[in-house]
């Protein structure tokens, strides 16, 4: 019984010297034969409080209780990987953290840095216009035709590449709050690549708009000069628009409202079309004059105004944090982001229920089937819209980032679908 006893205390003793069952024990496995030299797992013993010296060596210890200390019969140390080849989870584990940690490519953080969901919104937008410009559908496929528009869409995409990228090199401590994933806030972009690029996209933009003796048109100029002079003045010092919301949103209806739209309508009339658009538009090809005297040149103004003034003020809402940190007082830091976010969606599902309700009588009243198919299609589907934003922030915290910015690039769909539909209203 006692022999039993003694060997029961001895298992004990030695469990509890080896970790076994301790919440820091070492995980060893060792071969069939219990010898050292098999093991193939490299552990470190990490009972820090057990560790003493003993004739100038560092080992691990069993204190008992009365103070005495027992070197135990196996102590658990450090033993190195005998095998030849590595480990392969622990290769697989090395080359993911070389792919997670190298840096991508700079074609795609150029990708990344032009907000690629700002830029397909400009992609998207001159091809519709020329088609709402054109005086038929036809028209529209000409060599004149495409011609002028691939002269505009150039400088238009890097017009738009130079004011998204000012405004990540002007707010990159405001980023590094609230969209920590630019490539500039992120460090994968240096700022003064980032300046270089915006530089030679603005110089090539800007030269294009007086180049050419028939494609730099008075509309060419007015939409690129405008974008160049708002886009500057809402970014840079000393002016800095953003920070004052009724500035902002001067400069956000102009832009995405005036300026695109009705600069590239005069464009398509005068390059593109020629005599054909000036008898279309009696009055002339001006901006001024599409303006005053073509509606579809200033409804589209007018509705996609009011949509670029929803997009704007609901990107703040998600970056009010920062904004308020850097003294940035815009719309939301002054309102609240609930307020911003209700009063946005609720103009945005009025602006959609008007148009498609508009749209909905012109179809009514069409002479033809087909116009009236054209525009009582585009008019259900704007009143679709109109329910979808209503049902997408159904759930959306507006003090939630993630939340609102989801629900933002629905917005930004919604923007795209706009433009697609824009030549079936005329």
């Amino acid at each position: 019984m006692a022999r039993l006893f003694l060997s029961a205390t001895a298992l004990l003793l030695a469990k509890h010297a080896l970790g076994f069952g301790s919440p820091k024990k070492a995980a060893i496995t060792a071969s069939s034969r219990g010898s050292y030299a098999s093991y193939n797992k490299v552990r470190l013993w990490n009972e820090a409080p057990f560790q003493k010296k003993v004739n100038g060596d560092s080992i691990n210890v069993l204190e008992s209780i009365n103070g005495d200390v027992k070197k135990p019969s196996l102590t658990p140390t450090t033993f190195k990987d005998t095998d030849e080849n590595p480990d392969p989870s622990t290769e697989q584990l090395r080359k993911t953290n070389e792919q997670l940690t190298k840096p991508p490519a700079f074609p795609l953080v150029l990708w990344r840095f032009t907000r690629p969901h700002t830029l397909i919104g400009s992609a998207i937008a001159i091809p519709s216009i020329f088609l709402l410009a054109s005086p038929t559908y036809a028209s529209f496929f000409t060599k004149q035709s495409l011609a002028a528009l691939m002269y505009a869409a150039v400088p238009s995409l890097l017009m738009n590449l130079y004011i998204t990228g000012l405004n990540q090199i002007t707010d990159v401590e405001i980023d590094k709050i609230n969209k920590p994933e630019l490539v500039i806030a992120k460090g994968v972009l240096k700022k003064s690549t980032a300046i270089g690029v915006v530089c030679t996209a603005l110089a090539i933009s800007l030269a294009m708009s007086v180049v050419h003796p028939v494609f730099s048109t008075s509309g060419l100029r007015v939409a690129l000069w405008g974008s160049f002079i708002l886009g500057t003045m809402y970014s840079l010092p000393p002016f800095r628009m953003k920070r004052h919301p009724l500035l902002a949103a001067f400069c956000i209806v102009a832009v995405r409202g005036t300026i695109i739209n009705a600069g590239f309508y005069s464009h398509a009339l005068t390059a593109a079309f020629g005599a054909a658009g000036a008898a279309v538009n009696m009055a002339g090809t001006g901006v001024l004059q599409c303006l005053m005297n073509d509606w579809k040149c200033w409804s589209s103004s007018l509705f996609f105004g009011i949509f670029g003034i929803v997009i704007a003020l609901m990107k703040d809402v998600p970056d009010a944090v920062g904004d308020r940190i850097f003294n940035i007082r815009s719309f939301t830091v002054r309102v609240g982001q609930k307020r911003v976010f209700g009063m946005m969606k609720n103009l945005l599902t009025l602006l959609f229920g008007v148009v498609g309700a508009t749209l909905v009588q012109r179809a009514m009243a069409a002479s033809t089937v087909v116009d009236s198919v054209r525009r009582g299609f585009v008019g259900i589907g704007c009143l679709i819209a109109g329910l979808s934003t209503i049902y997408e922030a159904q759930d959306v915290n507006a003090e939630d980032s993630g939340e609102v910015y989801k629900y933002y690039m629905h917005l930004w769909k919604l923007f795209y679908l706009s433009y697609l539909a824009l030549p079936f209203v005329k």
